[in-house]
């Protein structure tokens, strides 16, 4: 298989997973159903025994994520069993042995939080984070207060287009790399938005500022493909939110306000040569 047409199995693989975040079931033919979809826009024609080898890998990953969180359950209960045994025999030793134990589990817990809340590509939070930090367990409403960038790139379908998914892949990197020298919670929302969330001491000007800050460094870099140069650039729109806020509601908000600056932005930069 071209390295191209393998790099943008992958793109989809990953946009599938995205959106399979808050599904409790997930059976082979809806991973069947939703991988083509994204295919489909993709233009992406993919062989039968191709596709069944990508349902095959992404299903055995699917069971090898639910076997080990059910191992590492199973690990910590015998763990708290033994703790307690220890305490009612006053064992030192088995004690110590305990907490050695849960130690390593919570090293291992960690690192299974990084593989289901972290975008495999950018590194980003993803969708499924954002859903179990800020809302209130299964609602589309926020715990707390705060302000939201809704960040969206410009000319990306070109930059692809031109020089291919690799490249996009790699830019789509550095606006997350940028985004994430903030210091604020960045979140891969879809294939070329990002969100970013800011504490409720950030207004929307400040929030407003900050990415404009970023945007004029991003702008800036002269970037280089196929011996050419060229640039990238992302359109804002920030505003402020409630608690007991809708998300979805919250979102299309700043969508709304993006609007105007994306029609200002496209007048200074029309397109990505330098």
């Amino acid at each position: 298989m071209p390295m191209e047409n393998e790099k943008l199995l992958h793109i989809i693989t990953n946009q599938t997973k995205e959106a399979l975040v808050n599904l409790s079931i997930v059976t082979p033919d809806i991973f069947s159903s939703i991988f083509s979809k994204f295919a489909t826009q993709e233009n992406l024609e993919i062989a039968d025994d191709m596709s069944r080898d990508i349902l095959k890998q992404e299903c055995s990953a699917l069971i090898e994520l639910q076997v080990t969180t059910s191992q590492n359950v199973n690990s910590l209960s015998q763990t708290a069993t033994k703790a307690l045994d220890a305490i009612k025999n006053k064992d030192e030793a088995q004690l110590s042995e305990a907490f050695n134990e849960t130690q390593a589990l919570r090293q291992e817990i960690e690192k299974l939080k990084k593989s289901v809340y972290r975008d495999e590509l950018t590194q980003t939070y993803n969708r499924k984070w954002l859903n179990d930090t800020y809302l209130k367990n299964g609602t589309d409403t926020f715990t707390n207060a705060g302000t939201m960038g809704m960040i969206d790139l410009n000319y990306f379908k070109i930059i692809n287009d031109t020089y291919g998914h690799i490249v996009g892949d790699k830019v789509l990197i550095l606006i997350a790399n940028t985004l994430k020298k903030s210091g604020y919670s960045v979140v891969r929302y879809g294939g070329d938005e990002f969100i970013v969330i800011f504490p409720k001491k950030i207004d929307q000007n400040r929030a407003i500022q900050i990415l404009n800050d970023i945007r004029d460094d991003i702008v800036s870099k002269k970037l280089r493909a196929d011996n050419t140069k060229f640039i990238a650039s992302f359109s804002i729109g920030v505003c402020n939110y409630f608690e007991d806020d809708n998300l979805p509601q919250t979102i299309e908000k700043a969508d709304k306000n993006m609007y105007e600056d994306k029609l200002n932005i496209k007048q200074k930069i029309t397109g990505i040569t330098v």
